[in-house]
């Protein structure tokens, strides 16, 4: 999901590889989504939280198809201020599917019930430390800030069902030739990943169908 850009190369992208490109809308960014194309709502916590512009961003979802998931208002790297954050906006989102966001610290069990997907996040390093252990224990997982070849197959070969990142599109002769190499190979080798299509037509309640272990 190529975060808050859907310009010519993205639906270029969308038309050679269906089902393989959504987009990642954060508040403040809305962009009506389109038929072909799945779309998540971020809370924009990365770049500092607005709680005016995400309530308005899901006043204009709600309008639309709805998303794969919305994103609960999370502080990035900040496991017990997340938590807190999860009870606070959690009840003012019935009706959404939500995704957690997981910080620096937090286990299998800070994951509540009511979740519906696990959005990786945390520092840099953490993240890709903990990554395989939340695809081995949960099915719905989405790793944010992948913008590069590498992290690409790494999310992907830890079995994450979808990433985002921003730096795609920025400069389109360093990045976009390795998004491309990454959509051609896992949709015609021997590493194919789930495409869109399966993710929306899984039942949610699969999320804490496993028995989990701490994530390292």
């Amino acid at each position: 999901m190529p975060g808050n850009d859907r310009g010519a190369w993205w639906g270029w992208l969308a038309g050679r590889f269906p089902g393989r490109i959504g987009s990642l809308v954060s508040p403040g960014r809305w962009k009506s989504p389109v038929s072909f194309a799945p779309y998540a709502c971020d809370n924009g916590a990365f770049v500092g939280f607005d709680a005016e512009a995400f309530v308005g961003m899901l006043a204009k979802a709600r309008k639309h198809s709805p998303p794969l998931w919305v994103v609960v208002p999370d502080s990035v790297g900040n496991r017990d201020e997340t938590l807190r954050l999860w009870n606070e906006w959690r009840p003012r989102l019935d009706g959404w599917t939500l995704a957690m966001a997981v910080q620096d610290g937090m286990t299998t069990t800070d994951v509540p019930v009511e979740a519906d997907a696990v959005f990786v996040g945390g520092t840099t390093a953490w993240k890709w430390k903990s990554v395989r252990g939340w695809c081995a224990d949960f099915p719905r997982v989405h790793v944010g800030r992948v913008n590069t070849e590498r992290h690409l197959w790494m999310a992907h070969e830890a079995g994450a069902e979808s990433c985002d990142g921003t730096g795609w599109m920025r400069d389109v002769q360093e990045e976009l030739p390795g998004l491309i190499r990454y959509l051609e190979q896992s949709s015609n080798g021997g590493r194919p990943q789930m495409t869109m299509d399966a993710i929306l037509s899984s039942p949610n309640d699969r999320l804490h169908g496993r028995e989990g272990s701490e994530a390292e």
